[in-house]
């Protein structure tokens, strides 16, 4: 049996090489399939690594506070106030409800954010960014920590110091490699003076924090942006909160959800009009969308895959056509039906194997190319499993490609198949 698999395995590498050109085309659609079946997995693990790295920066205790939730008439809320037709749903006296021990006895800070796309100018450059007003407490509430300068004080934000920290892709792209600190810089032609430089944190879930502009909360409202809620509060853009600690998040969550309801005056089963949300949540959120993406992507890959299966199929019935005469004799020396099939779907399955291992190297290096043009700051990652996906789909294709020519040889009336010309 072994002695009869190596001859039909050695009959299967002599017809290969037999035709290169013929064999190195039907390896291309596979080739090219499994390619990117490997490349685009991997790029998927890569963009579920990073924002789980990302996402878990943040912290296990920190929640987020958004406005948001779905009106009657489908209409978000966070939708209907950016249009104007609502007032903010977040307001500094929703944050200042929550720092209330006796409501919410497991937050133990508090840190209301207001954000802004606006334009922002230096002595030599111009940029539109994200300008945010935040208290001294979110460089606590964000683990964020200066690289040069200093963050903002409790003075700043009593007296609405116009002073500003630079992200560092915004201090790059302002000042270049100058240092800013104590340079001006002008928001919506307001000046603010540069007290610090933010360290690196690359892109996040809530946009590019390298390219950020922090003023402080007071004056973001008294210079730039005064827009108000209910009650005459200034509204915000979101509020951070830390809870005591990790296994008193959802505790903490459930606290500032009631406190929340109970100030916006939303009644049982109402919709709420705010969302409060935790690491695992957003961290869940994005992990499903990054899934179905990659699912998707692969899926279109894996139409090349199909595609290089159709293109084996029909060059396996040209090899048999071609190699019918061939077929006649062996039957003709004792050759079982069995036999026949055996060596045709040896070719298929052989070259589709061939085929897969090269694809799995240029997925590889797809990979690699995609995290060196990404700078380190994103990583393709190729796993184990999904190589063996990728070839063990290869293989299927090879083998259901393969069947039906090889049962057509095998099924060759041997008389018919020596008179073939």
């Amino acid at each position: 049996m072994i002695a009869q698999f190596q001859e039909n395995l050695q009959t299967a590498l002599q017809s290969l090489l037999a035709n290169k050109l013929r064999t190195a085309l039907s390896l291309l659609g596979i080739l090219i399939g499994v390619g990117a079946v490997v490349a685009l997995l991997a790029a998927g693990q890569g963009v579920r690594d990073y924002i789980q790295r990302q996402v878990e920066a943040i912290g296990p205790n920190v929640l987020f506070v958004f406005p948001g939730g779905f009106s009657q008439s489908g209409l978000t809320r966070a939708a209907a106030q950016q249009s104007g037709l609502l007032r903010p749903a977040l307001t500094l006296g929703d944050a200042r409800a929550l720092q209330d021990p006796a409501r919410a006895p497991d937050i133990v800070m508090v840190a209301p954010v207001v954000a802004q796309t606006l334009p922002v100018a230096s002595a030599r450059e111009r940029m539109v960014t994200t300008v945010r007003g935040v208290t001294p407490e979110y460089q606590v509430a964000r683990n964020w920590t200066v690289a040069r300068g200093r963050f903002l004080t409790p003075e700043d934000e009593r007296t609405a110091a116009r002073v500003a920290l630079l992200g560092v892709e915004a201090a790059r792209r302002l000042f270049g490699e100058a240092d800013p600190v104590g340079q001006l810089i002008r928001i919506r032609d307001v000046p603010f003076r540069v007290i610090g430089i933010l360290s690196r944190k690359g892109g996040t879930s809530f946009g590019n924090d390298d390219e950020v502009i922090l003023i402080p909360f007071s004056a973001m409202h008294q210079y730039l942006y005064s827009v108000r809620g209910r009650g005459g509060e200034p509204g915000l853009s979101a509020i951070v909160l830390v809870a005591r600690s990790p296994d008193r998040i959802r505790a903490a969550q459930e606290q500032a959800t009631a406190v929340l309801r109970e100030r916006h005056g939303i009644r049982f089963r109402e919709d709420e009009d705010f969302t409060v949300v935790s690491q695992e949540e957003i961290l869940s959120l994005f992990g499903n969308l990054t899934l179905i993406l990659t699912a998707f992507l692969s899926a279109i890959a894996g139409i090349s895959l199909l595609v290089g299966g159709i293109g084996i199929m029909n060059i396996t019935l040209v090899s048999v056509r071609e190699r019918t005469r061939e077929i006649g004799l062996r039957k003709a020396v004792g050759a079982r039906r069995r036999d026949i099939l055996l060596q045709f779907l040896i070719e298929t399955v052989l070259l589709t194997l061939i085929g897969g291992f090269l694809g799995v190297l240029l997925g590889i290096g797809v990979a690699f190319l995609i995290s060196t043009l990404a700078g380190g700051a994103f990583r393709a990652i190729v796993t184990p499993e999904a190589i063996l996906l990728a070839v063990g789909i290869s293989s299927a294709v090879g083998l259901a490609a393969g069947l039906y020519p090889a049962w057509r040889a095998a099924r060759l009336d041997p008389i018919v198949a020596l008179r073939y010309e």
